[in-house]
Formats: structure tokens, C-alpha cells, sequence
């Protein structure tokens, strides 16, 4: 079974996250190749879109949350992510019991003892007016009809998992501030979520797999797992086992790809990129050792903005009165300091409607 190295990993996985060069692609096209982006903090898929296409206009993605063809929801490790209204509507339920769970785990103490059918029709009946949310009114109100639970696990079990909900405008457009509030997903679609399909071969985890497998391949089963929070998808995994080719890392893990994927060669040359906090990027795996020193993980979970140098995490970036602050983690040479400071010059012009092309690049670390 043919050994990918790291290099040969990071690679494959800047081709299949639009990293290796900015692709020509229209923004909801985008949002749908890379299974969704990260979106906690609400600004972050704009620099994470803007380092991956060509011409990105970020009023495009700002229209297609007001024309909701994309959302704002908790979905992949109950983490909210922007992602395309049909994904939302085909994903949902394959993931409702996970993000159950999730929740459960943060507020099992709090949440024992409540009937989470009872909680989950006490929410649906306040939202049934179709009036948008913020999770402490909902919970508020819930909480009068159950006095002996406090409001805020109740609300993050409703707008988290028992509802199907998504966070409206003007949360998440550009240059727009707005606390999250929350309505239901089929009201705002105009469209009902797809049913959990009985078929035990899993079509709908199936479509998951493959579409992972597009954006973030070649990887193991524990990185799918680690990406979408899923239990590993063993039905789907082994009713498509068929149509992939397998590999080995260099720890020995067999990873699964499609067999026409982009790998491309090791020795390919790789841009300097500014990832937002919480990249999909590097959130997407189990092992991450592909495109983040193990020393320097802790980074990936602490919202740390990055900058990619030669493919791998090599800086962490701000942004201070339109000036783009880079600070490195090892040492530059001479063309690293030239390329981030160009690159960043650009993030700086784009952030700021081209006011500022400030950037300044800290001394090298040692």
C-alpha cells in the first residue's frame, strides 16, 4: 500500500481546500466544495473565502445569507458553521442524536430529569409565531413552564440540538455586528429537514463521506469522525469501500480517498495563506500533524488566526487600526518575511476596503 508522507498530505489537503491556488469558483459553490466553514466567530468565513477565490466579493456571501441560500447553524461538532440551505436540509437529521449527546455532555447535571420531548415541544410552540430568537428568550420562556431547570442549558439544548435552527441576518454579514438570534430552519427555508433514511447502509452518511473525502482527502475514519462529530460512519464507510483507494500515512493509518481526486506532487510549490480562527483546514482532521506541528496544536482550538507558510502553520496574524500584525512561530528566511508581509498587505487592503495596506512582521522567534 503505497506510504503518503506529510508533505505528499498537505499538499492533497491545500488542493482540496482551494489553498494551493484560488479557484475561479461562484461563493456558494465554494461554501458547498468545502462541506461548509467554520463560522464561531462571525467574520471568519470572509477572510477564510478571500484566501481561497480568486475574486471574492464579500457583499456575494452577505446576499446569500439575507437570500438564504446559506445558514448560520450548529452542525459538525455542534460547532456553528455556514453552510448551503440544501446541505443544511440533507444533513440535519443524521446529525440530531450527536448533537444531543454533545449538549448532554456540557449540561447532564443541569438537563437530568427534563423530558427532552416535553422541552423540544415547549420550544416549537414559542417559535411557532416565526418571530426570531436570541437562545436567552427562548429559554426564558420555556423556562416558565419548566421552573425547576435553569434557563440557559434549556436554551442551548433547544437551539443547539431539539430544534432545527438557524442564526438570522445581520449576525454573519459583512462588517455587521448583531448578537445571535435564532429561528426555526423550515420556516426560514420555506422547506422541511430530510427524514433520517432507515436504509442501514447510511445513503445520507454515504454523501458525507464523499463529499469529506472531496474537501479534505485523503484521511482515516477517525478523521472524518473528528471533522462532523459522527461516529465514525462505519455503515457508510464500508458500503462505499468499493469505489475508494486506500493509502498509509507515515504512522502507519490506513486513509481513504477517491480515486480521482487532486494529490498533487510533494514538491509543489505552496502560496503563503491567512486562515481565519478555527479553519476547516486544520479543524477537519484527528491528526493534524499534516499542516500543524504537533507543539503548536493548542492553537487550532484557542481561535488563533494562522498564516500558512510552505503549506503548514508558520505565524499567528491580528489586526490592529487596519494594520495586519504577524507574528512568527520559527524562524523566516529572507523570502518567508517577503511573502507573508505581501500577502498580508492584501488581507490588510481587503479588511479595510483598501484603506490600509499596513502589515508589520515581529522578529522571528530565537
Amino acid at each position: 500500500m503505497t506510504v503518503l508522507d506529510a508533505r505528499a498530505l498537505n499538499r492533497a489537503t491545500l488542493a482540496r481546500q482551494l489553498l494551493l491556488e484560488r479557484a475561479d469558483l461562484p461563493v456558494l459553490d465554494a461554501v458547498g466544495h468545502l462541506c461548509g466553514l467554520q463560522a464561531q466567530e462571525p467574520q471568519g468565513p470572509f477572510a477564510g473565502l478571500w484566501s481561497r477565490l480568486r475574486a471574492f466579493d464579500p457583499a456575494e456571501l452577505s446576499g446569500l445569507l439575507t437570500g438564504r441560500r446559506v445558514v448560520r447553524t450548529h452542525l459538525m461538532r455542534r460547532t456553528v458553521h455556514l453552510v448551503t440551505a440544501d446541505d443544511v436540509v440533507a444533513w440535519r437529521s443524521r446529525h440530531d442524536g450527536m448533537l444531543r449527546q454533545r449538549v448532554l455532555g456540557v449540561h447532564r447535571r443541569e438537563l437530568a430529569g427534563i423530558d427532552l420531548g416535553a422541552l423540544a415541544a415547549a420550544g416549537r410552540a414559542v417559535m411557532a409565531d416565526g418571530e426570531a430568537r436570541s437562545m436567552p428568550e427562548l429559554a426564558r420562556a420555556v423556562a416558565e413552564h419548566l421552573p425547576a431547570a435553569e434557563p440557559r442549558p434549556l436554551g442551548e439544548m433547544l437551539v443547539a440540538a431539539l430544534l432545527p435552527t438557524v442564526q438570522v441576518p445581520p449576525r454573519g454579514l459583512w462588517r455587521t455586528t448583531g448578537g445571535a438570534r435564532y429561528a426555526q430552519l423550515p420556516s426560514w427555508l420555506g422547506r422541511e429537514i430530510d427524514p433520517l433514511s432507515p436504509d442501514v447502509s447510511d445513503p445520507v452518511g454515504q454523501a458525507l463521506v464523499r463529499r469529506y473525502l472531496t474537501a479534505f482527502g485523503p484521511a482515516a475514519p477517525a478523521d472524518l469522525r473528528a471533522w462532523c462529530g459522527l461516529a465514525g460512519l462505519p455503515a457508510a464507510v464500508s458500503a462505499l469501500r468499493g469505489e475508494l483507494v486506500a493509502f498509509r500515512d507515515e504512522r502507519g493509518r490506513e486513509l481513504l480517498d477517491l480515486p480521482d481526486a487532486p494529490r498533487p506532487h510533494p514538491d509543489t510549490p505552496a502560496p503563503v495563506r491567512f486562515l481565519p480562527a478555527f479553519d476547516n483546514a486544520i479543524l477537519g482532521y484527528h491528526d493534524r500533524s499534516r499542516i500543524i506541528d504537533d507543539t503548536h496544536r493548542p492553537l487550532s482550538v484557542a481561535g488563533a488566526r494562522v498564516v500558512l507558510v510552505d503549506g503548514r502553520v508558520a505565524a499567528t496574524w491580528t489586526v490592529e487600526a487596519d494594520t495586519v500584525l504577524v507574528t512568527p512561530l520559527r524562524r523566516f528566511s529572507r523570502a518567508d518575511r517577503t511573502a507573508v508581509a505581501e500577502e498580508g498587505r492584501a488581507m490588510a487592503c481587503f479588511l479595510s476596503d483598501d484603506r490600509s495596506d499596513r502589515v508589520r512582521v515581529a522578529a522571528s522567534p530565537g
